[in-house]
């Protein structure tokens, strides 16, 4: 039988080999923080960390650290799940196929949330300072809780089938906060708990959420899972979790969730904001301090032999790289009955998610003319970006199905050079500028504003793409490195970015002939560090798509604008310096990093794992 709470689930990780519990004191100030980073890089077991300093709870991480640990925890649901993913594609199949439609019908079941007057999460109350501290990075504004599962209602039609779970970023101590009874309640442009404070908003009446620590691992992912607005996720993580999932509810309360290990429950104010942050977020930078909505706590409440849950978010790839992982597995199936027209969508984790989404189309509009060119990809496009999250791509890069159906979006090296092969770069860049960009994200013109690139191709290669660097390029005198990406791509460094002049330093590469032979590179990166930032495909992706917008950032040899429309002859050439306006990147303390070596190193607890 699956497991029904968080201890249960340790100790059948432990069973499998999964876990290692750590006894020596470990410091939730950082130090928690860098081992977790480092275990998660090595493809380490989860650890329980039994001794924290200056705290009574347990702290756990890396619970979804592999695709191996997050299967073998979902083992007994996850065929269930797929299957009622697979009867949401085809009804018809599940006709003609009953005996699979069975699997599906406990989880179908267990999609019911219960209503219950008690539960073990009613058992102790503390107080807010009582919680783990954890800090990730050295600038962090304070303490922050990073596996939240807050739980939010509308004002205007409560109920637990109308709820919203999500994982929006809590900030336990710090900045303004009254300690105890005020903490930080962070979420981003395009969440759905933004439409719960809107109605709030307009009936002038504060809303109540209740913050979930812990409970079952499916309640964790339900948080992140993408559903239609609307559509409660205590469903979707009772079809993971095995059972359904138990919810104390009265009317003068918040609901809370009954297995959870922790609840801090409260009221949010939809009038009053409080300064929040600094912190190190998932793009590699630290999101800076902005005003966000403030939860007013009336009580904390922790289950007995409470364990608390937590995970680090850095430059990716980080543990919550395998969110987006399993979310692709369950999900990946239904993209094409949401979207008219689109095969696959992958929003590239190691580009920070929002900043880079690839996707494939289908290009059926003219199938008799001569010559293929982008029309049904931009409808895609079009759909792809007025889609909850998904509207938050800067660059979206589609391709056409027909092209090549074996393409695939996660072989990211082979879907761009599929591109590179075939873009026109004075037909297929659209623009919208001034428009909403990812909260996260600080290249853009303002908070939440910057503007988005759609590269659309297809139809035959075009191309041949570089694979070396001739030896009389004839780059410009002040060029100090030049490396290739990937084919067709170089990156170049030694141009120095000048806040008053922009395009200063670019002027002599821009103003090559368009039969130079730099214009054997289909894109130019200008960074700062060609040598790091071609050393991987990663490490590529990371810097020029977090340090560019693509209003601001993107140049051509020999650009032009026509009718509006923007293109270039020459190369593309983008620019991923680092610009004033930009966050700062996150760097670890050499203190504590030294502290975790010796922790490694032989006879130390860590040994062997690090």
């Amino acid at each position: 039988m699956p497991p029904r709470s968080l201890a249960a689930c340790l100790a059948d990780l432990k069973r499998g080999n999964h876990l290692v519990e750590i006894d020596v004191p470990i410091d939730p100030r950082l130090q928690a923080a860098e081992i977790q980073r480092r275990v998660y890089q090595v493809g380490g077991p989860a650890l329980l960390f039994r001794n924290v300093v200056g705290c009574r709870f347990p702290m756990v991480s890396n619970l979804f650290g592999t695709m191996e640990r997050t299967r073998y925890m979902f083992r007994h649901t996850l065929d269930a799940v797929r299957q009622l993913v697979a009867l949401k594609v085809d009804p018809p199949g599940g006709l003609r196929q009953p005996w699979k439609s069975l699997t599906a019908m406990p989880a179908a079941y267990h999609m019911l949330p219960r209503r219950v007057r008690s539960g073990p999460i009613l058992k102790h109350r503390i107080q807010i300072e009582d919680l783990p501290q954890l800090v990730s990075w050295p600038n962090d504004g304070g303490a922050f809780v990073t596996l939240p599962q807050v739980y939010s209602e509308d004002v205007t039609q409560p109920g637990l089938m109308k709820s919203n779970l999500g994982m929006y970023r809590v900030q336990l101590s710090g900045n303004q906060y009254a300690q105890n009874r005020e903490i930080g309640l962070h979420y981003q442009i395009h969440r759905s708990i933004g439409v719960h404070h809107s109605k709030a908003l307009s009936a002038g009446k504060p809303f109540r959420v209740s913050i979930f620590v812990g409970g079952h691992p499916a309640m964790t992912l339900a948080a992140v899972m993408p559903l239609p607005e609307g559509m409660s996720e205590l469903m979707f993580g009772g079809a993971l979790a095995g059972h359904r999932i138990p919810m104390v509810t009265s009317k003068d309360h918040s609901a809370m969730y009954a297995e959870a290990d922790f609840c801090i429950v409260g009221t949010v104010d939809p009038e009053r904001q409080l300064p929040e942050g600094p912190f190190g977020d998932h793009l590699g930078y630290y999101s800076l301090q902005h005003e966000f909505p403030v939860l007013n706590v009336e009580a904390v409440y922790h289950r007995p032999g409470a364990v608390w849950p937590f995970t680090v978010v850095g430059r990716p790839p980080q543990e919550d790289t395998a969110f987006g992982e399993i979310i692709h597995e369950i999900t990946g199936p239904i993209i094409p009955t949401v979207i008219a027209g689109v095969h696959e969508v992958h929003a590239v984790d190691a580009a920070g998610v929002h900043p880079l989404l690839l996707a494939i189309g289908s290009e059926r509009y003219v199938p008799y003319a001569a010559e293929r060119k982008p029309q049904e990809l931009l409808t895609c496009a079009n759909s792809i970006l007025g889609q909850g999250q998904l509207s938050l791509a800067k660059y979206l890069i589609i391709a056409a199905h027909e092209d090549d159906p074996e393409l695939r979006c996660h072989d990211i090296s082979t879907f761009l050079q599929h591109v590179l092969k075939r873009a026109d770069w004075t037909r297929d860049l659209h623009f919208q500028t001034r428009t909403t960009i990812d909260t996260l994200d600080y290249t853009g013109t303002g908070f939440n504003e910057g503007s988005k690139l759609v590269i659309a191709a297809a139809g035959p290669e075009r191309f041949k793409l570089a694979v070396e660097i001739p030896a009389t390029l004839g780059l410009p005198s002040r060029v100090s490195a030049a490396q290739i990406a990937i084919p067709g791509v170089l990156v170049i460094s030694g141009l120095r970015y000048e806040a008053d002049r922009p395009q200063r330093g670019l002027e002599e590469l821009l103003g090559l002939p368009t039969d130079h032979p730099v214009n054997r590179f289909r894109i130019i990166v200008v960074a700062d560090d060609a040598t790091f930032s071609a050393a991987t495909l990663n490490n590529f992706l990371w810097t020029t798509f977090t340090r560019s917008d693509p209003a601001a950032d993107l140049f051509g040899i020999g650009e032009f604008t026509e009718q509006k429309h923007w293109g270039c002859r020459g190369a593309l050439v983008i620019d991923a310096r680092v610009k004033p306006h930009h966050a700062p990147p996150l760097v670890e303390d050499p203190e504590v990093t030294r502290s975790v070596d010796e922790l490694a190193a032989r006879g130390g607890p860590l040994h062997g794992i690090l």
